[in-house]
């Protein structure tokens, strides 16, 4: 007589955050789980590789985590047992200007303040003052479908959208002059959308609450020990971890009560035979990321870029904004807006001694071929003079190898979806439980469902749960 395979609770296509995420909380429930991923490693986009030389250790994708250290899920789990350890730069970060000034993030609000002049100083503690705090209760009312339950506090929810869901342009109205205006640009320009889109003034107060309440961290060894301590915790958990399995269909996988899918709307679409379940959902711009080795630490003439674990590049939220605009109407810019992280000032163990990496990108449009990497030295260049001296190697990435580096990026989105119109606030679709879809077993964890991008987990978190209540319901 031929065995009947056991049925597992949950079957996780994808080991990136998300969906180790979603496995660790249903496996520490004392659910059966296994993850399959189509790479040989897992991490997605918080992996760690050589890149460049030897001994240099570069992340691919996300390598500074504000919202993960304030992330509700990861917060609950004993992720430094597992050697997830965050460290902290002395400034999380600076946005410098062309007369050697910069405008800061700081831990403290005073410093942030006293850094955008008089005129603004008093308005921006004004803004963030309601939520000093209360960074916990908010993360988890915000960090999740929009239609799922009422919030714990709902008027400091309230409050945060009257601030946040209109456009930053609306936010930067309240200041005078260009330092607070082009901090808060660049903060919303994380999304890469056009500064004027809905609920972008929320995405750059997300991210000046998350450094005054827990800072702008990297983790020590690279972002790669964020998905190991996930996976550590896993196993100890009676979870098991697949790699190098491509999912096809879902007949490829065991059976079980609950699938979830830390892919793209498309590719679980293919894979679980849904069709054109997810036909409009749009995907967004990309990016073209450079890894640098350096002989130095990058010469800029600001002091305080210098001593930050991040440094926008704009310089003015006019000129961010013009650069976001090029991208969304299908060309490159000329001068784009850079995100850079310099992780070997806090963690020099990241690369030989006295040498450095460096990580750098501006905007490119989805699928775009073209090479940015002249116009993103040419932008380091005005705020750093001599930095092409300390190249000693580089490694560039526009959309079609982010897309190549990982499938979720579908055309070099590194956000998994356009932030954008009503897909803003209900992704990937409208319905009441966004991780759910029409299969009653299939669910969605991914970057594409709320809150959307960076590496926080919860995404993964929310999905689990709405699985979990499947899973009770077929076990009885």
């Amino acid at each position: 007589m031929a065995q009947v395979p056991t049925m597992l609770d949950a079957v996780v296509i994808g080991a990136g955050p998300n969906g180790l995420t979603a496995a660790v909380e249903l496996a520490r429930r004392g659910m059966s789980v296994e993850v399959f991923e189509a790479r040989d490693t897992i991490g997605g986009g918080a992996r760690t590789e050589e890149l460049t030389l030897p001994g240099f250790r570069h992340d691919p994708c996300s390598a500074v985590h504000p919202t993960g250290i304030g992330s509700p899920a990861f917060r609950a789990l004993p992720l430094e047992r597992y050697g997830l350890e965050w460290l902290h730069p002395e400034l999380p970060m600076a946005h410098p200007f062309p007369d050697g000034s910069a405008a800061v993030l700081a831990r403290s609000v005073g410093e942030t303040a006293r850094s955008l002049g008089v005129r603004d100083a008093g308005t921006y503690r004004r803004l963030v003052e309601p939520f000093r705090g209360k960074w916990d209760t908010l993360a988890r009312d915000m960090m999740r479908g929009v239609l799922e339950g009422f919030p714990r506090d709902p008027v400091t929810l309230a409050r945060f959208g009257l601030a946040g869901v209109p456009p930053v342009t609306v936010l930067n109205s309240r200041f005078r002059d260009e330092k607070a205006r082009a901090v808060l640009a660049g903060c919303a320009a994380h999304v890469i959308h056009p500064l004027s889109g809905i609920a972008t003034g929320a995405i750059a107060l997300t991210f000046v609450l998350a450094a005054h309440a827990y800072g702008w961290p990297i983790a020590r060894g690279g972002s790669q020990a964020i998905p190991d301590a996930l996976a550590g915790y896993l196993r100890d958990q009676g979870g098991e971890i697949h790699t190098d399995y491509e999912v096809k269909r879902l007949d490829d996988l065991p059976p079980a009560r609950a699938y979830i899918f830390d892919t793209s709307p498309t590719a679980l679409a293919r894979i679980a035979g849904l069709g054109n379940a997810f036909s409009r959902y749009r995907y967004g711009p990309s990016a073209f990321k450079i890894d640098y080795a350096l002989s130095g630490p990058v010469p800029w003439t600001s002091e305080a870029a210098r001593r930050a674990g991040t440094v926008h590049v704009g310089p003015t939220a006019a000129d961010i904004g013009r650069a976001l605009r090029d991208v969304h109407q299908g060309r490159a810019p000329e001068r784009p807006f850079l995100i850079t992280s310099q992780p070997t000032l806090t963690d020099p163990s990241r690369a030989p001694e006295g040498k450095h990496t460096f990580w750098a990108y501006g905007h490119a449009p989805n699928g775009w071929t073209g090479n940015l990497t002249d116009a993103v030295e040419a932008q380091l260049e005005r705020f750093a003079p001599g930095f092409r001296d300390l190249v000693l190697a580089r490694a560039t990435a526009g959309p079609p190898e982010l897309a190549a580096r990982n499938a979720n990026y579908v055309g070099g989105d590194i956000g998994v979806g356009s932030f954008s119109g009503l897909q803003t606030l209900l992704r990937p679709k409208p319905r009441r439980v966004p991780y759910a879809t029409s299969h009653p077993a299939v669910f969605l964890c991914s970057s594409a469902t709320p809150p959307g991008g960076g590496v926080h987990g919860m995404c993964g978190h929310n999905a689990a749960r709405a699985a979990w209540r499947r899973i009770r319901e077929t076990r009885r």
